[in-house]
């Protein structure tokens, strides 16, 4: 049993790292000061962006686009977006990802 235990804890942090390296991306990448996962702040919750973007196979690169250039409002509000080109490709991808997934 106790050479289970310490198997057990380094899994469960294996499991929860992949989560908890994207909520930390995101707030390095400074998305978290509009977004939440679960509540609309300034931007739709990550929860939301996830179902309405359920099944789009071009979901990824259409949301790139738009965290790169920024949204001038109306599909979720008058608030528009501002533009994130500092966002590297791959961390961009791993966040929009991570966001389609639940964000969770």
């Amino acid at each position: 049993m106790k050479s289970i235990t310490p198997l057990l804890a380094v899994s469960c942090l294996v499991a929860v790292s992949p989560a908890m390296a994207n909520l930390e991306l995101a707030k390095k990448s400074n998305c978290m000061a509009c977004h939440t996962v679960d509540k609309k702040l300034v931007g739709p919750a990550y929860a939301d962006v996830a179902k309405k973007y359920a099944g789009d196979k071009t979901a990824v690169k259409t949301l790139a686009a738009k965290v790169k250039a920024g949204s001038k409002g109306g599909v979720w509000g008058q608030v528009p977006m501002p533009p994130n080109p500092n966002v590297k490709d791959a961390d961009m991808e791993i966040l929009i990802k991570w966001i389609l997934a639940g964000a969770k």
